[in-house]
């Protein structure tokens, strides 16, 4: 049997995936078991920040492999120590617990937060509920799609974890009135990436940060998608001009290799104490030795500032075309919102002409490799043009 048929009789069904088997790539270019082309829009959803295989991030992995690929946390490792260093001084945050998805950076900031509140306002006081938004996505574990507010993820799962409550972005009365002396913290994304690339208005979220503040409620924000160079500089909030208490990052920080990582602020950074939390892989030599480099090039201002020109570059293409209705969001995370086409059908004829987009609701979602050159921007924008116009 071939990869295709192997996988459809031994790995469980819950991915719809395209009829593609890829092999090998480079940089924002990769290739199917065929031999053919296709310049990568997607980067395995916002992961290969650095594109396919970058020589000092394969370098620096493979190096790591042959040395130490594994060690319990009941020991220290140089790699994830020096990652956490970098990271820390980079954003401005005072200490890192490693994970190994986004996911599980956002469960460890629940328990942060409510282990804050528990411990500062007692166990009587049960200030434990925390506050999302709807359409917000923030995982697939039982307790962070009980934070994410979209109800089609709340679907068979039932019961979920209690403690969630949900108000509408945008409208501060609303998020006003619920906090109330049971909220212990907001968790937000800047740009809700799986609702449909929704950019938050700036001025909302310094509101939120305001209301936070007064109220000792902890803000959270989900830079899973968004984090890491995705937006034009390391972190989003840094453009929403916000000092959040805790932020979780993932995707790009490994560069292709699974990470996921809560920071916090020096209010936050005594709060886990050993056995609050845990985890075997988190901060694996090898996947720190990759994200080291990822975080090296990426927080360079000279690569932030072409992170952000490309995607002005892309959004100035396609604003041009009859089809295109907006391009929303930063950077490089976009989402074209289509007048007539379906986002599905469209991406499915990119596939076929050599273009791997993806879509977010009703858009067609653009996270291509923060590296991409403009040689293969246009080539992308090309076949995405020829299939618009069509």
């Amino acid at each position: 049997m071939n990869s295709k048929e192997l996988d459809q009789q031994y790995i469980m069904n819950t991915y719809s995936r395209q009829d593609i088997v890829i092999v090998k790539g480079e940089n924002a270019t990769c290739y199917d078991e065929n031999g053919k082309e296709y310049i990568d829009f997607g980067s395995g959803i916002g992961v290969n920040s650095l594109g396919y295989c970058d020589e000092d991030w394969s370098n620096a992995v493979s190096e790591q492999a042959k040395t130490l690929q594994h060690t319990s946390n009941l020991y220290y490792s140089k790699p994830m120590a020096d990652l956490a260093q970098m990271l820390c001084e980079k954003t401005g945050y005072q200490k890192a617990f490693f994970g190994n998805s986004g996911a599980e950076a956002n469960e460890c900031a629940i328990k942060i937060a409510r282990k804050y509140s528990f411990e500062k306002y007692g166990a009587e006081a049960n200030r434990n509920k925390i506050i999302t938004l709807v359409n917000s996505f923030h995982g697939r574990t039982i307790t962070t799609l009980s934070a994410t507010g979209q109800d089609i993820f709340h679907n068979y799962f039932h019961p979920f974890t209690q403690g969630f409550d949900y108000v509408n972005a945008g409208n501060i009365k609303e998020l006003a009135a619920k906090c109330d002396n049971s909220v212990c913290a907001i968790m937000i994304e800047l740009i809700q990436g799986e609702g449909g690339v929704v950019p938050l208005d700036i001025d909302y979220v310094k509101q939120v940060a305001r209301i936070c503040k007064q109220n000792d409620i902890l803000l959270i924000i989900d830079e899973v998608q968004t984090g890491i160079g995705r937006t034009g500089t390391l972190l989003a909030s840094e453009q929403f001009g916000i000092s959040p208490d805790i932020t979780t990052l993932a995707k790009g920080l490994g560069g292709g290799l699974p990470i996921g990582v809560c920071i916090v602020n020096e209010k936050l950074s005594s709060v886990l104490k050993p056995s609050d939390h845990g985890t075997t892989y988190g901060g694996n030599p090898v996947v720190c030795a990759g994200a080291k480099v990822v975080l090296e090039k990426v927080s360079n201002a000279v690569f932030l500032k072409e992170v952000a020109e490309k995607g002005n570059y892309i959004k100035n293409k396609l604003l041009k075309l009859n089809e295109v209705e907006a391009v929303d969001g930063m950077g490089l995370m976009l989402g074209i919102q289509l007048k007539t086409k379906n986002a599905g059908e469209v991406v499915k004829a990119c596939i076929d002409n050599g273009l791997l987009p993806l879509t977010a609701k009703k858009k067609i979602r653009l996270l291509p490799p923060l590296s991409i050159q403009y040689e293969e921007l246009n080539q992308g924008i090309a076949i995405l043009k020829r299939i618009l116009n069509a």
